[in-house]
């Protein structure tokens, strides 16, 4: 077997992996960075199948372009391809208003979704020369590694996490041969979860018992809905926006990818919805609102900051990872944002909580032990060798390829 990777490697997003068998070609994943301007990953060749892991767009979203070319079959859970496509829609609806150039069409969309086809996990199937399996990643509902017995066995992790949380169950390690795993907290262990959601709650009773207001942006697909539930016993008048609404009542439609449907109905519905303009005022008057997007690049949030940035008593909650260029970043290092065009200065209570739907260093290092691999291939880290050079020191032979670079693989 062959692997390239045409992006996502050596950095986190637009992540593409080729798989060549004989005759036959396999790609995984397909997305795009979305910064200013969005990045995309190397042009794919035709593809026989697509292996989708899941929906986050820094993995699915360059799907669409690859249905409108090669028509492949897409290989995902029902949750991963209801996602894709809002995301996929939303992205084309961002390239419109910025005036990026459009990668594909709202046609190009429509083809990708009758594209998909659907598996469970702890399906087994025969295709392209493989015995596939497919278990759950743990990462967000439905997110899929992807397991292919052939000659040998090669295990594609997608994005894992090996914890339970408030959404999903953790994932399991895989016993394979050749393990090609995210390593996007190489260096980076995370928080203590429990002290973690302590310190969050905490941190949400101070700025309202003070009398401010808390703007908690968190993205949609994944965060929003493990805030709802992180949220739901507390008594707090919470407003919900933007397009993580949707994202959650896709997910209440897929209840068994959920660690728990029925708390995740009561969060959602015991929120106040932001339905329209005057909603977003209304939301203004309450405690809490949980919104989009998750790194402050447009979304309502930016109406909501718009309004609050001179409240010193109110607090922004940033709940996710900010990548490099993102509005995100720039208020996390230098406490302004781009909003309408202008950088203003924010001078509310900014704080970053590590709620990380990734496994942190120790895990992947232990989940790597415990799939007990021949070979390790890490991918989507901008510091692969800090977690490299501990797999070698367990004894295992780690490869660290660049974009366009071509791996030999037994199997």
């Amino acid at each position: 077997m062959r692997l390239r990777f045409l992006g996502g490697v050596n950095e986190v997003g637009r992540l593409g992996m080729l798989l060549e068998k004989g005759n036959g070609q396999f790609l995984f994943d397909y997305g795009i960075s979305p910064t200013r301007p969005p990045q995309y990953p190397l042009p794919s060749p035709p593809v026989d199948i697509a292996f989708l892991s899941h929906a986050h767009v820094d993995h699915s979203g360059m799907m669409p372009w690859l249905t409108s070319r090669y028509q492949p079959p897409i290989i995902a859970t029902r949750a991963t391809a209801a996602i894709s496509g809002l995301l996929s829609r939303d992205s084309l609806k961002i390239a419109k208003a910025e005036g990026y150039v459009e990668q594909f069409t709202r046609k190009d969309i429509r083809r990708m979704e009758d594209n998909f086809d659907l598996v469970e996990f702890g399906d087994t199937r025969d295709e392209g020369g493989f015995e596939l399996h497919f278990h759950s990643a743990g990462h967000i509902p439905g997110a899929t590694m992807f397991e292919l017995r052939g000659e040998s066995i090669l295990l594609f992790t997608g994005d894992i996490n090996t914890i339970n949380t408030r959404l999903v169950w953790g994932c399991h390690p895989v016993h394979c041969d050749t393990l090609v795993m995210e390593s996007t907290y190489s260096g980076r262990d995370h928080p203590d979860r429990k002290e973690l959601e302590k310190e969050f709650i905490d941190a949400v009773d101070e700025v309202v018992n003070r009398g401010g207001k808390v703007v908690i942006p968190a993205f949609a697909v994944g965060r929003c809905q493990e805030i709802l539930l992180l949220l739901k016993d507390s008594p707090y008048d919470i407003w919900f926006d933007g397009m993580g609404k949707e994202v959650t009542r896709l997910y209440l439609k897929q209840s068994h990818f959920l660690r728990n449907a029925r708390d995740l109905g009561e969060a959602f519905h015991r929120v106040n919805i932001v339905h329209s303009y005057h909603g977003r005022k209304l939301a203004l008057k309450g405690d809490v609102i949980v919104t989009t997007s998750g790194m402050l690049d447009g979304g309502p949030v930016l109406f909501y900051l718009e309004h609050l940035r001179r409240n010193p008593k109110s607090g922004v909650f940033l709940t996710g990872y900010q990548v490099e260029g993102t509005n995100g970043r720039m208020l996390l290092e230098k406490g302004r944002l781009d909003i309408r065009g202008v950088r203003e200065k924010i001078e509310m209570d900014v704080r970053f909580f590590d709620f990380s739907a990734h496994s942190g260093h120790s895990q992947l290092r232990e989940f790597a032990n415990k799939c007990d691999p021949s070979k390790i291939v890490l991918f989507h880290s901008d510091q692969r060798e800090i977690l490299a050079n501990d797999l070698r020191e367990d004894g295992f032979e780690v490869l660290l390829p660049d974009t366009g670079d071509e791996l030999e693989i037994d199997g």
